[in-house]
């Protein structure tokens, strides 16, 4: 639902009961001087029925719907479901008023759209644009579906009808030590850098939580820029093996996050993510300033000892969690105290005087292997078992130089 001039535009959603579900395509209008609902019947092509899509209004009294989740019964007990990357304009085909006709029409957006997920969570930002932050893509493995969460932010400019990606600059300070050459002719275009600035080539950032039970779970993040990035500076090698990259601090990947913007200001809180058969209820708060989009702030950090397992039965085992937890560390800090606890820190290959990442994992790879393979259990896939093995490397890496 959003705010148009004088009235409140509701649309889809759906309803599900313990025999049934359905998902509606229907618009409705709350008219906020009397205070009575009526039900509008655009004329045209519309969405498809769905829930959790996007709404957005613009300056002229239209109304934005993209995206969204909705399922379909392909034969009895077996449900399909579909994730909506098309995006759709509700426009009132007079001056706004109650008794007006609306029309649907479809938009297509021209940039970087987002990859196609559900749960992501949306706020109208400065600049006449609309913000997407995280989500999900569940990809169904055999008889087991398996979530790719996301924490990337996409922009939408309304008046351009164009997607990009809100890429991080990083610090003033770090980036001027980063660039060389034609890289420091990019400084000083003000909000449009965010937008012309060549996005980075394909980045898999992986964060690994260790349980008390020893059990390693991973939560993953792909950020792709579009085809035809061609330069590649001789810096981004090594920005690369420094993990400049990745940003030094940001949120966790996460569906279902609370938005909201003030003054320039996205402020991001909570939200959730699974792994296999558990979910975690996350409860931390950060902000980062939409017109410089230089890095993350964590208002309210998270302990993972202190998250909340939904499925977790045990009062005890819960009790035992709050007692050890430790307040004012970092996500990866206190994941890698807890592996530290477990497997001893003197036992980790050291990081020697001036060695690379590239080189510290060349030479330890093997050992990082067989340590994610005896928490993650014989049962774990190699391909996992490989890339958490990387980022517990990669974690000790960072925290040894």
């Amino acid at each position: 639902m959003v705010a148009c001039k004088r009235q409140l535009i509701l649309f889809g959603g759906f309803h599900e009961s313990a025999r049934d579900y359905i998902y509606y395509n229907d618009v409705y209008a709350f008219n906020l001087d009397s205070f009575t609902w009526s039900k509008l019947s655009p004329s045209g092509i519309g969405p498809a029925p769905r829930s959790g899509c996007q709404m957005a209004t613009t300056p002229e009294g239209s109304v934005i719907i993209y995206g969204g989740y909705s399922k379909q019964r392909i034969k009895k007990d077996v449900d399909k479901g579909t994730l909506h990357t098309d995006m759709f304009l509700l426009k009132a085909e007079g001056s706004g008023k109650e008794e007006d006709k609306w029309a649907w029409s479809r938009l297509n957006p021209s940039g970087v759209k987002p990859t196609p997920r559900s749960g992501f969570s949306v706020a109208v930002g400065p600049n006449n644009r609309s913000l997407l932050f995280g989500g999900v893509h569940d990809e169904e493995e055999e008889e087991s579906i398996e979530g790719d969460f996301f924490n990337d932010i996409y922009v939408y400019d309304i008046g351009k009808n164009r997607w990009f990606p809100g890429q991080l600059k990083g610090p003033k300070s770090e980036k001027r030590k980063r660039r060389r050459g034609r890289q420091a002719e990019a400084e000083g275009a003000g909000d449009e850098e965010v937008e012309k600035q060549a996005p980075q080539g394909p980045v898999e950032i992986i964060k690994e939580v260790v349980a008390e039970d020893g059990t390693v779970m991973t939560i993953k993040q792909v950020i792709s820029g579009p085809a035809g990035e061609k330069e590649r500076s001789e810096s981004e090698e090594e920005e690369e093996e420094d993990g400049a990259l990745s940003p030094q601090v940001e949120p966790c990947p996460r569906s279902n996050a609370m938005l909201a913007v003030k003054h320039g200001v996205l402020y991001v809180y909570g939200g959730m993510f699974e792994v296999g058969d558990r979910q975690f209820t996350l409860s931390d708060l950060y902000s980062i300033d939409l017109h410089k989009m230089e890095e993350w702030k964590v208002l309210v950090e998270m302990d993972p000892k202190a998250q909340e397992w939904l499925e977790e039965s045990e009062s005890d085992e819960e009790e035992d969690d709050m007692e050890g937890a430790e307040g004012g560390e970092e996500e990866e800090e206190s994941s890698e105290e807890e592996s530290e606890d477990e497997e001893g820190e003197e036992q980790h290959p050291s990081v020697q005087r001036d060695e690379k990442h590239a080189d510290y994992l060349s030479r330890t790879e093997q050992y990082w292997i067989k340590l994610a393979r005896s928490n993650m259990g014989p049962d774990a896939k190699e391909k996992k078992v490989v890339k958490v093995a990387h980022a517990m490397a990669k974690t000790f890496y960072e925290d040894s130089v």
